[in-house]
């Protein structure tokens, strides 16, 4: 808490040495006139409709593969949060939020507004406005139209038969998106650096206008990073293409700093969060004390010299003799 409030104090000292005036902002700088901006500016072969009926599909795929949270009160309250996220940022199409249970500290969206949360985010983000950070950047992702924009952009290439599966814009990158169990290609279509980027500049605007701290998303960067540090290669398998480094920190810091007035007041978290939290937290507990207890099924290897060389049970034969 010491530390958010120097960030706070830095903030407040910058903006009073005179940060960029509004008239001298450029149009996606101007926190007064989200909603009327225009952020999916790009060659898009995809209207909104069309795009909402491929979200559909996919969505419908992660809720095959994937095993979701079904607790209402959870599953409301995240939700709850998405749409005021939302209604404070620039996007034109409905959305939907739904949890995926997983240890990583991870989120994605698939194009049309569907947005999928972990219990791992949930887990690290001890506070909700670092919950509404990861959130805001999924949203940020399809309000820019990042998804479907690089889709037409490889449809221009002449990459044809381009899988639909591949459209998914994620918190950390390509390698997120492969997270719900949807069977993905590794290969030629992922997001760029320049979209991630604009996903975090976007998305502190629309937790800022939303009224939470919007350095809820250095606090969450900061502990995915200290994560993987403690836990080398977990994360940086989730945030390949976008790590969570001293860098993208740095520059979240100096666009807050640049572009959002400050405000007398912000909202850094709720008794109504941690009682959510708690309880995603007390059920995953539950599950795995659940699941330890259960009888396991032990194959056997065959004995000493009759082994297959992997775990699958063996048939010993016996030769017949004439």
């Amino acid at each position: 808490m010491a530390a958010r409030v120097r960030r706070l104090a830095v903030v407040s000292l910058i903006l009073g040495a005179g940060a960029v005036s509004v008239s001298a902002q450029k149009p996606k700088d101007d926190v007064n006139r989200i909603g009327s901006r225009k952020v999916g500016n790009c060659i898009n072969f995809y209207s909104f409709e069309k795009e909402m009926a491929l979200g559909k599909q996919l969505a419908r795929e992660v809720q095959k593969q994937a095993k979701l949270v079904d607790d209402p009160l959870i599953t409301e309250y995240v939700n709850r949060l998405g749409q005021n996220l939302v209604r404070s940022s620039d996007a034109k199409i409905p959305f939907s939020f739904q949890i995926v249970e997983g240890d990583a500290p991870n989120a994605f969206a698939l194009p049309g507004g569907y947005v999928f949360v972990y219990t791992g985010l949930m887990k690290i983000a001890s506070e909700e406005d670092e919950l509404a950070a990861a959130m805001a950047h999924e949203i940020a992702h399809v309000a820019a139209r990042h998804m479907t924009c690089q889709a037409t952009k490889s449809e221009l290439a002449g990459i044809a038969g381009m899988p639909a599966s591949v459209l998914l814009g994620g918190w950390g990158g390509y390698a997120a998106r492969q997270a719900a169990g949807l069977a993905l290609p590794a290969a030629f279509l992922h997001l760029s650096r320049k979209d991630e980027s604009e996903a975090d500049y976007l998305g502190v605007q629309y937790m800022y206008a939303a009224g939470y701290d919007p350095n809820g998303a250095i606090s969450v960067f900061e502990k995915i990073e200290s994560l993987n540090r403690r836990q080398p290669g977990v994360v940086d398998r989730v945030f390949s293409t976008h790590p969570m480094d001293a860098d993208r920190i740095a520059k979240t810091e100096r666009e807050i700093a640049r572009i959002l007035p400050d405000k007398p007041q912000y909202v850094v978290t709720t008794s109504e969060y941690a009682s959510i939290r708690d309880r995603l937290i007390d059920q995953q507990a539950l599950h795995k004390t659940e699941d330890a207890s259960r009888p396991a099924l032990h194959r056997a290897t065959g004995r000493p010299g009759t082994s297959t060389g992997d775990d699958r049970p063996t048939i010993k034969r016996r030769d017949l003799i004439y």
